[in-house]
């Protein structure tokens, strides 16, 4: 088994709330009383290129929200998305804070993000606190789990496959992962995962 040199964690499901998936959508189709289906349908097609960072908030707003008056601004409606997010109840976030702080491996976030939402989370979370290296979908132009992203972090982080961890809720994008010859794995809560890594020989400090 080789070293393992470099982790790379999904951010919206792993150490927070998702930034703006099926729950945090529900919660604002409440809060402003919009049609579910009208806007899902709108954000079927504008939010991949939005989370590539090919548009902006305000275009993806408009897409999705504003294509006919509302009794709101955009900034409120993007203030309530921002809001949405929280530090996850089964946060790994502890084995990370370890982990930055033995500076044992390299870090680096690999995430499904558009910019405006995920420069709110890094600042608001402290991620910087624990992780240098940003490679969001938004910064990077490509989407998990499109293969061209996990090899695009192994350029930037100048590692072989072999010597990656890659960390995701979903199974789907912790396989695309493996498909390129990192070690994938599917997070199912801060214990299993702290067992996955011991087998893997990473350890985090305990201080």
């Amino acid at each position: 088994m080789s070293e393992i040199k470099a982790i790379l964690w999904d951010v919206g499901g792993v150490l927070l709330t998702n930034g703006w998936d099926h729950c945090e959508r529900d919660e604002l189709f409440r809060q402003f009383q919009l049609d579910r289906q009208a806007f899902e349908e709108r954000h079927a097609e504008a939010n991949d290129p939005w989370e590539k960072g090919l548009i902006s908030a305000d275009e993806y707003l408009n897409k999705t929200v504003f294509y006919e008056p509302r009794n709101f601004t955009q900034q409120d409606f993007l203030d309530a998305m921002k809001g949405q997010s929280q530090l996850l109840a089964h946060s790994a976030i502890r084995i990370l804070a370890q982990l930055a702080a033995s500076d044992s491996v390299q870090m680096a976030a690999l995430n499904n993000e558009a910019r405006e939402l995920n420069d709110y989370r890094i600042e608001r979370f402290r991620l910087r606190d624990y992780i240098p290296c940003f490679l969001s979908s938004c910064y990077v132009g490509l989407r998990k789990p499109d293969p061209k992203i996990f090899r695009l972090a192994l350029d930037v982080l100048q590692r072989r496959p072999e010597e990656v961890i890659f960390i995701d809720d979903r199974e789907s994008n912790a396989s695309a992962a493996s498909a390129v010859g990192m070690c994938g794995i599917h997070y199912q809560g801060p214990e299993a995962l702290s067992s996955e890594l011991t087998r893997l020989g990473v350890q985090p400090a305990t201080r």
